[in-house]
């Protein structure tokens, strides 16, 4: 007589894209889940032979796939959502962001903008997110609270701030927060010196020092505008790569962010280091930096993964509207339609994204052993109709709001686009709080 086994969470759908073996639909399979993660993927037919559920969901019109991992992100600037807007980067930073952070970041601040943060990016489908910020411990209680996954910078600025009064307090205050928190499985850390142009070589030689150390990668906005490498040059002497190489920071551990303007043999000298990259398109057309030649980067081995950057450069915390963005400006940038095909955008808004953060071996793609990090988009509505490719459809024509169940951790945070954790009336009412606070 058969026997089935026990187990947490049964979720049987219409298709399934793991991500890993690259380019596969699955149709018609399951994913049993059991103690947070995946222990098995198999037809729907047999799954239901040999699992009995907890809990089981049936969802007839929907992909299933690893959760979106957002590569870069400012959770708490979701408070500076709109608040200054159609600026180029430097008269953004210095005339507006600069100046308002100086007068309301805190504690409360940050831990309020990242819970709205949270609750935007689970509801789009974000399992994991890549944060750079002041006040980092209270982004962690936040992520602990939530259930969401986060790597959480141990940021460094030159300048003080309500923070942090120097350099060393800046290390010392990210290493007592990675200290607290490093038993905690959905957190992990990052050194996110903030830029080339903010932070001294003595600053980034305690930081290459360190994160040796600690083996945590290093987080950093680089070769961002065309005016951060003329800075360097009359400062410098030398691009700011060209820098950061001399000082020993090129290696498997390096995650640049936005590489607007690296060369070919920038590109090529970060792919002989395996150092990684986080492309945030929208932010990029925002802030008209410029376009990121990713189709190099990718044809040069460079692993890309893909970010949102802040919600006050974005305006949104929208892993979809990335994906879609990065594989059409791919196609635009180097004039060949097949540049960009939609399963590597998806690869790269997952798999891509958690091996730059060393978490690969955990998340990223729905294979058996790995922790249950996925989402479930509904293709049954009219944008997604007919559906040829499921591939196609989530890359080209999906919307956030066609994510109806995201788990982590094996852990259900949205169940039929609801958040299971997370007040969002409060949170709406506390946002207009801080609306006021700032405009008063």
């Amino acid at each position: 007589m058969h026997t089935s086994t026990a187990i947490d969470t049964l979720i049987s759908a219409r298709w399934i894209i793991p991500i890993e073996p690259a380019n596969t639909v699955l149709h018609d399979h399951s994913i049993a889940i059991d103690g947070g993660r995946i222990v098995a993927i198999l037809p729907t037919t047999e799954a239901r032979q040999q699992f009995v559920a907890d809990h089981y969901h049936q969802l007839t019109d929907h992909v299933l796939m690893p959760g979106l991992v957002n590569l870069h992100n400012h959770a708490a600037m979701t408070l500076l959502r709109g608040y200054a807007d159609d600026l180029a980067l430097m008269t953004w930073l210095k005339g507006h962001i600069w100046p308002a952070e100086s007068r309301h970041v805190s504690s409360e601040f940050v831990r309020d903008g990242a819970r709205l943060a949270c609750a935007e990016m689970l509801k789009g489908g974000t399992t994991c997110f890549n944060d750079m910020y002041f006040f980092p411990e209270a982004v962690a209680e936040v992520v602990v609270e939530t259930g969401i996954r986060g790597v959480m910078g141990m940021v460094v600025i030159e300048f003080p701030t309500a923070y942090a009064s120097d350099p060393d307090d800046y290390l010392s205050k990210g290493c007592a927060m990675r200290d607290r928190w490093q038993q905690e499985p959905l957190l992990s850390f990052t050194l996110a010196p903030h830029a080339p142009y903010t932070i001294s070589n003595m600053t980034f030689e305690k930081i290459n020092v360190l994160a040796n150390q600690l083996d945590v990668p290093i987080h950093i906005h680089l070769h961002e505008t065309a005016d951060e490498i003329t800075q360097s040059l009359a400062q410098y002497q030398q691009r700011p790569l060209a820098r950061l190489h001399e000082l020993g920071l090129l290696s498997p551990n390096l995650i640049a962010v936005h590489a607007v303007h690296f060369n070919a043999d920038e590109i090529a000298l970060l792919a002989k280091h395996g150092s990684h990259i986080a492309h945030c398109p929208a932010s990029n057309l925002k802030l008209a930096s410029g376009f990121a030649p990713i189709a190099q980067m990718l044809d040069n081995g460079l692993n890309v993964g893909i970010g949102t950057d802040g919600a006050a450069s974005n305006n949104k915390l929208d892993m979809f509207s990335e994906m879609r963005l990065t594989a059409l400006l791919a196609k635009g940038v180097a004039n060949d339609a097949a540049a960009l095909p939609a399963h590597t955008a998806l690869t790269m808004a997952t798999l891509n994204g958690a091996r730059a953060l060393s978490l690969d071996d955990k998340i990223g793609s729905l294979v058996t052993g790995k922790q249950a990090d996925l989402i479930a988009v509904d293709l049954a509505q009219i944008n997604t109709l007919p559906t040829f490719d499921p591939a196609s459809a989530l890359v080209y024509s999906a919307g956030r709001e066609q994510v109806s169940h995201v788990w982590v951790n094996g852990r259900l945070l949205v169940d039929n686009h609801q958040l299971t954790q997370l007040d969002e009336r409060a949170l709406k009412m506390n946002a207009k709080i801080w609306q006021n606070r700032i405009t008063a």
